[in-house]
């Protein structure tokens, strides 16, 4: 019974991830050809980029103060607080600016994704568009994927910068460093490989949290239960996708550079 079970889950794994690699491939190339309905990647484009706004801005200033007392906290023993702004920058930049908006996103967004088209699905509209001659991979999923790795590059690039001033901002006014000082130290430890590790990540997370909320959404089977299901199953799966992509691409980068 126990092999029973272990077989029947390991094929149902296997099978989820042979259609999600299909369904993300499909909407992949979908982004390439035409039609692409540009009315709904911009009202994507808003819901994504606008609503999320405030969350990823306070989420990288917070974090930004809190790499900031930390690493003061610990430089203090070296005499070498002069160097916070350089460790907050490449913090945020490289890493946490992209991971952390990604995280933020994938909360808000994914989850809704998930829950519109389970809905659509449940209520048989997605049957209608079908029988109306309208592709629903073209007209819901694609839009939605397309306008996730757009806003996610600029937010992120808007949660280093938060980050980068929610540093400063304990750096001056708590630890009573000069302002100058850390805002050049965080200049002049950027180079080209950090802006570009930082800024190749959210191209990758868009479109995982995209793809895994309409891919949870468009498989939805069990009425408005099977909504709330794929609604925890999209936040998760791409929450953790989103850890363990972070980590291949910092090691591709790492060692390409």
């Amino acid at each position: 019974m126990a092999t029973a079970t272990i077989d029947r889950n390991a094929k149902k794994i296997v099978l989820t991830v042979q259609e999600y690699t299909l369904f993300s491939w499909r909407a992949f190339l979908n982004l390439f050809t035409p039609p692409i309905y540009w009315t709904d990647f911009l009202t994507q484009s808003d819901i994504i980029g606008a609503g999320s706004f405030w969350i990823v801005m306070m989420a990288g200033f917070f974090t930004g103060c809190v790499l900031a007392l930390q690493s003061a906290a610990t430089l203090e023993a070296f005499g070498a607080t002069s160097v916070t702004g350089r460790f907050v920058a490449l913090t945020m930049i490289r890493e946490l600016g992209a991971v952390l908006t990604g995280i933020m996103v994938s909360g808000r967004n994914a989850s809704s994704m998930a829950s519109e088209l389970g809905s659509m699905v449940v209520t048989e509209q997605i049957d209608a568009m079908r029988a109306l001659g309208v592709d629903p991979m073209r007209k819901l999923v694609t839009p939605r994927i397309f306008a996730c790795i757009c806003m996610l590059f600029f937010l992120t690039i808007l949660s280093d910068a938060a980050g980068i001033l929610g540093g400063a901002a304990v750096t001056v006014f708590l630890n009573h460093q000069n302002a100058t000082q850390y805002f050049s130290m965080a200049w002049q430890g950027l180079r080209f490989r950090d802006i570009l590790q930082g800024l190749v990540k959210p191209l990758f997370f868009g479109y995982i949290i995209a793809s895994i909320g309409c891919y949870n959404g468009m498989r939805t089977t069990g009425g408005t239960e099977g909504v709330g299901r794929s609604t925890i199953d999209a936040v998760v799966t791409a929450s953790v996708l989103i850890i363990v992509v972070d980590t291949l691409i910092t090691q591709v980068m790492l060692t390409v550079f």
